[in-house]
């Protein structure tokens, strides 16, 4: 772990880190490598040593993809593919919010109706009689499942009830809530042309290359410098050649799914473009990526889940941590909300948050972090909503009925969790 100006962050890793030789075997192998192919090798042994990564959840989605490919030829085109992402954005947004509780070894099983409240709040501000502009009524719908999420991690913080009682309270709660504003089979309808855009509008086909350019072109910059400045001070950092190969991998990926939304996906009217619901994921992304893995606040709770009473002797303020990660789960989860609301058009009595919540741990815990706290990032949870989404989507082209995707679901989400049981297994073993 790279060396800090902060006092409380330097308890936390003295504590939570082993010293001397223990100490120099800590230091993940592949980053000591000093070539590619010994980048390769050290990686080759780690994963045999257990700890695979994102490759389960890659290795999956390759999977999903053949075999739906053999069953419907329909499954990758660029029309479906698409609308993929646009399916899955919901649960990859339910599955960044549940990666914030799930690093402390916590859960939070009311984000799917705390979506919906978020959404609700959002339609009937701006409906007719009430006329918030759009941007006005999406701020409202998030303070709201963010003061919701505040609520939650206070009942568990400082009263010290479990987090599965109190969110399964949150999950029937609010879901009343719901009913009560919306009336037994109530649907308020969303007409607001912006809110509509987020996922049935697209940028021009020249404005979407644009976009992934300036995209690429900052993740590229990011990570050259950042690796720079670890290797001028002489801290560890990987091979050049790796950095290089990163960035190529990311531009690679940028001109693919670009490539694949500007395809013509219209039936009577052309359709082309980068789908905006994709830029909002990379921008929760980007951001949530950012605060836990480069800020005071991220360490904070990477050494809560890994060894709270650590944590607690170095100085960190376990109570407020906690809180604001409940807080934050349900921040993300509004944002999920108002994007389900933006796909249907509409709210309505009929949000499947119970599913939706299901969905979400399910998303996370396929995409790599661990029920028990401590491992985890939000990219890896994008991957395992996109697994989850890549199921429902496949199986709605075979005409499988839900019994269908909710078994499939379930055997991917015991082989996910599988996979981590083994994993803390072999590192405790080491």
């Amino acid at each position: 772990m790279a060396p800090t100006d902060d006092p409380q962050v330097s308890a936390v890793e003295e504590l939570t880190e082993p010293t001397g030789d223990a100490a120099a075997m800590a230091v993940a192998p592949e980053l000591m490598a000093q070539t590619l192919g010994e980048y390769v090798r050290a990686w080759v042994a780690k994963v045999r040593g257990g700890d695979a990564g994102a490759l389960p959840v890659i290795a999956g989605l390759i999977i999903i993809s053949v075999l739906f490919q053999s069953l419907n030829s329909k499954f990758l085109t660029a029309g479906n593919l698409v609308n993929l992402l646009i399916q899955s954005a919901v649960y990859m947004l339910l599955a960044m919010s549940e990666v914030y509780v799930l690093l402390l070894g916590e859960i939070d099983l009311s984000s799917g109706f705390v979506a919906g409240l978020g959404g609700v709040v959002m339609a009937e501000l701006m409906k007719q009689g009430t006329d918030w502009p759009w941007w006005l009524a999406v701020v409202a719908g998030l303070l709201v499942t963010a003061a919701i999420g505040a609520l939650h991690g206070t009942l568990i913080t400082r009263i010290g009830l479990p987090s599965f009682v109190v969110t399964l309270a949150g999950l029937l709660g609010w879901q009343g809530v719901m009913l009560l504003v919306l009336g037994q089979g109530g649907v308020v309808p969303i007409g607001d042309k912006v809110i509509n855009n987020i996922t049935s509008g697209q940028l021009s086909v020249t404005a979407s290359w644009i976009v992934m350019l300036a995209i690429v072109a900052v993740y590229c910059a990011r990570a050259w410098l950042r690796d720079s400045r670890r290797r001028g001070s002489g801290l560890v950092a990987p091979p050049v050649s790796l950095t290089v190969l990163r960035m190529v991998g990311a531009l690679v990926a940028g001109v693919v799914v670009v490539l694949i939304c500007n395809t013509d996906r219209g039936i009577n009217t052309p359709i082309k473009g980068l789908p905006w619901v994709v830029l909002l994921v990379l921008a929760v992304l980007a951001a949530w990526t950012f605060l836990l893995g480069r800020t005071t606040f991220g360490r904070y709770v990477y050494a809560i889940g890994g060894n709270p009473e650590a944590a607690r002797r170095a100085g960190v303020s376990l109570p407020r941590i906690r809180t604001l990660c409940f807080a934050l789960a349900s921040f993300t989860a509004g944002i999920a909300g108002i994007v389900y609301a933006s796909r249907l058009r509409s709210v309505s009595t009929s949000i499947d948050g119970g599913t939706l919540v299901l969905y979400a741990v399910a998303a996370a815990v396929i995409g790599g972090t661990s029920l028990f706290g401590g491992r985890g990032k939000a990219a890896n949870a994008v991957l395992g909503g996109l697994v989850i989404g890549a199921i429902d989507n496949g199986m709605g082209l075979q005409g499988y009925s839900a019994y269908v995707r909710f078994i499939v679901t379930a055997l991917v989400l015991l082989a996910a969790v599988t996979i981590d049981a083994l994993t803390r297994r072999g590192r405790t073993a080491r």
